[in-house]
């Protein structure tokens, strides 16, 4: 049973509002319209008072729907900044990284950095042309011991029995090569044998290997003249072909004398050298090849000039 406007709130369903109802309200409004016009003059002025009124009453209820709503409307810009910060953190961390990475590696980037002004002023020092080039690899080859491969080839310029040394003296002798790759033979293998004087005297000799890479690896001269006495500390360089046409170009260091032995039954003088370079920490090398060869990469020139 439909119920009446009379029931207690809560009960029975209410109806719609009547037409009457909302007509009267329509006429309300027009009437307040109106009325506004009337007393409060162009600038509604007039009503001021009444609009205080209602304001005193309407203000703080508006004022609590504000309060409640307004965490509500702020959800979008909590969530923003939070992701906002999520993006600043995920930055901070990435570049907290790459500098964690760079003092790790401090080190090791200062060092070839120092290895190629050494091999840069080496170029300049001996009038040559080098290609610069990386050791990639350790080992025997064929029937040698003491072996390196670099990461130059033939593209570069690199050909057999072309000279390599680095910033500190002679490395090697380029024994093959592929278009990438070049395997060099050490002067510390046993087998490799090097044109040498004694730089103080001229005295000419040849030097073996030991075949060792250890820091306290030694080298072995033996000398021409057996008459000739060498000294401890004489430095000995390599004597060669300026041309290039044998492995060795002449003047690049290769040790100093630690000891001198004489054999009576052979009648001959033997020096024992320590070479300059480290075998053990081989890395920047360069391999000594004709002006203007072409090749692959940028060539230390002899003025110091990369080209």
């Amino acid at each position: 049973m439909r119920r009446g406007w009379g029931l207690p709130p809560g009960e029975g369903e209410r109806p719609a509002p009547s037409r009457a109802l909302v007509l009267a309200l329509a006429l309300a409004c027009a009437s307040l319209m109106v009325l506004d016009r009337a007393v409060g003059g162009e600038d509604g002025r007039g009503l001021d008072p009444l609009r205080s009124a209602v304001g005193s009453v309407v203000g703080p209820a508006q004022s609590g729907v504000a309060d409640v709503v307004r965490p509500v409307t702020g959800l979008s810009g909590w969530f923003e900044d939070q992701q906002r910060l999520r993006d600043q953190v995920a930055t901070l961390q990435a570049e907290n990284s790459d500098l964690r990475s760079q003092v790790r590696t401090r080190g090791y980037d200062l060092q070839r950095l120092a290895e190629f002004e050494g091999l840069t002023s080496t170029a300049a020092r001996l009038a040559l042309d080098l290609v610069p080039a990386r050791v990639v690899a350790v080992g025997p080859s064929q029937t040698f011991s003491a072996t390196v491969t670099i990461d130059a080839g033939s593209r570069a310029g690199v050909r057999p029995d072309m000279t390599v040394l680095n910033d500190d003296g002679l490395v090697g002798r380029v024994l093959r090569t592929t278009p990438q790759t070049a395997t060099v033979l050490l002067i510390i293998d046993p087998d490799a044998v090097v044109g040498a004087r004694i730089a103080p005297s001229m005295d000419l000799g040849f030097v073996r290997g030991s075949g060792s890479f250890a820091d306290d690896a030694r080298l072995e001269l033996e000398l021409v003249d057996t008459t000739v006495v060498p000294h401890r500390a004489d430095p000995v360089v390599t004597w060669g072909d300026d041309t290039g046409a044998g492995p060795f170009v002449p003047g690049v260091p290769i040790g100093e004398v630690t000891a001198v032995y004489s054999s009576l039954r052979e009648t001959t003088q033997r020096a024992e050298l320590r070479p300059f370079v480290d075998f053990g920490s081989l890395d920047l090398v360069g391999v000594v090849v004709p002006a203007g060869t072409p090749s692959d990469r940028g060539l230390v020139s002899a003025d110091g000039s990369i080209g």
